[in-house]
């Protein structure tokens, strides 16, 4: 006997703990952006891809400074055979025995001019990083709004499965009602088969409901990093508390990936300076000291040098204009990209308005014919019961009944989607939710 009170307790306690395990977690749509947009590996991979262009940025500008460089050399000589020409005094003598060298130097190299080509070179590479920034906050958006349209699915799945297992016990019930009047007489028992059927067909559809969820679940849930047994309940309200206070926002930015494209138009300008820097020569300051010890031979010191460099490739004169053709080919490129964006924003956009009245105008229809769909079905029930209708009316009206519950259940979501992408191709779905982003 305490063999099965112990063994009852420990299965009550295991179950309680997979139920804890399985956390469920309220999110609100904004707090899911803020993790997705700062957390999620495509996030984390758009802020490496950012300060892998400042650092480059930085690379470029030390090429501004001068260049110092310093080295040292010791050798060992065996048997060298010197000869020198500083001195004939000792004409006739043996010649030094040198063992060694020791050798050191420094150079010093400074650009002065060189086609301003370190010029545009920083000025490329800083519009690349700007390029950079923009292409990240326009992958953010992205996220965003793939996290939009997962909450909007997983709403509607949730909304789809209440109503289905609401539907479910009517009909239910309905079949028992049934068998009690086929029992006795009352009923054919062809419509008891009809209601069982119903009944088959609700639980299919609930079914059904119940798998989009989880997978719904488990796509949002990765997206967010969130641990995989997370369940995700959605409030509706929040959502529609937070786009009324959305709508009295005036923010207004422009499309973040059109502002990369922009700055990448600026830098292919910049690399057609660059290339054209080749036509010209370049200009340096140089300077050097040198220390020179060749054992029993030779001694310099305070060796210091400086002067002018001059350097010119005559062959740029022949192969830069390739170079040019095609840095200015890059601008080209960029220029209509850019053109073919903005088109493409404009179509977005206004396709993305219409979509948004649309979704309010199906919300009006779909609430009145809810209304509508809970009378017929009132309406049919009193006459099934009084025998003014047959059981195929009945089921139709709660099948119709049914359709417009979820209809008016899905379209609260659909405004919310519609609302939130035309919000994305504005370029300010984030900022619409007062989220801190850095440009």
């Amino acid at each position: 006997m305490k063999i099965k009170i112990l063994f009852s307790i420990s299965i009550f306690i295991f179950g309680i703990g997979i139920i804890n395990s399985q956390e469920r977690k309220t999110l609100s749509l904004k707090d899911a952006i803020s993790i997705v947009t700062t957390k999620s590996n495509e996030a984390n991979l758009a802020n490496i891809k950012v300060e892998s262009a400042k650092l480059e940025l930085e690379t470029v500008k030390n090429n501004q400074y001068p260049s110092l460089k310093i080295s040292g050399q010791y050798s060992r000589l065996t048997n060298a055979n010197v000869v020198s020409n500083l001195g004939s005094s000792n004409s006739g003598g043996n010649s030094p025995k040198v063992s060694q060298l020791l050798l050191g130097q420094a150079n010093l190299n400074m650009p002065i001019f060189n086609g301003f080509k370190l010029k545009n070179s920083i000025l490329a590479s800083n519009n690349l990083y700007k390029s950079e920034k923009f292409s990240a906050l326009y992958t953010k958006e992205q996220l965003a709004l793939e996290t939009v349209e997962l909450f909007a699915s997983l709403y509607k799945a949730q909304e789809m499965a209440k109503l289905f297992e609401e539907n479910s016990k009517s009909a239910q019930q309905r079949v028992k009602d049934f068998t009690s009047l086929v029992d006795n007489g009352l009923l054919a028992r062809n419509d008891l088969l009809k209601a069982q059927l119903q009944v088959s067909t609700i639980q299919l559809s609930l079914d059904t409901a119940n798998k989009n969820i989880n997978v719904i679940n488990y796509q949002l849930v990765t997206l967010l990093q969130l641990p995989e047994d997370t369940k995700i309940d959605i409030d509706i309200e929040t959502i529609k508390s937070d786009m009324v206070k959305n709508q009295n926002a005036t923010i207004a930015t422009q499309r973040n990936d059109l502002e990369a494209l922009n700055f990448e138009e600026k830098a292919s300008e910049s690399r057609v300076k660059i290339a054209k820097s080749g036509f010209y020569p370049s200009l340096s300051l140089i300077g050097g000291y040198i220390a020179l010890d060749l054992k029993d031979v030779l001694t310099v010191t305070n060796a210091i040098n400086f002067g002018v460099g001059l350097n010119y490739d005559i062959s740029s004169i022949f192969k830069n204009p390739k170079e040019v053709k095609l840095a200015k080919s890059k601008v080209e490129q960029a220029k209509t990209a850019i053109t073919i964006l903005t088109d493409k924003i404009k179509l977005e956009t206004q396709e993305a308005q219409e979509n948004y009245t649309l979704s309010l105008k199906q919300s009006e229809v779909y609430k009145q014919a809810n209304i509508q769909g809970e009378e017929n079905y009132r309406i049919i029930k009193d006459k099934y019961d009084n025998s003014l209708a047959d059981t195929n009316d009945l089921l139709e009206a709660d099948v119709q009944q049914l359709q417009t519950k979820i209809n008016l259940a899905l379209s609260q979501a659909d405004i919310a989607l519609k609302y939130y992408q035309l919000q994305f191709v504005s370029g300010k779905l984030i900022n619409s939710f007062n989220l801190n982003t850095t440009k």
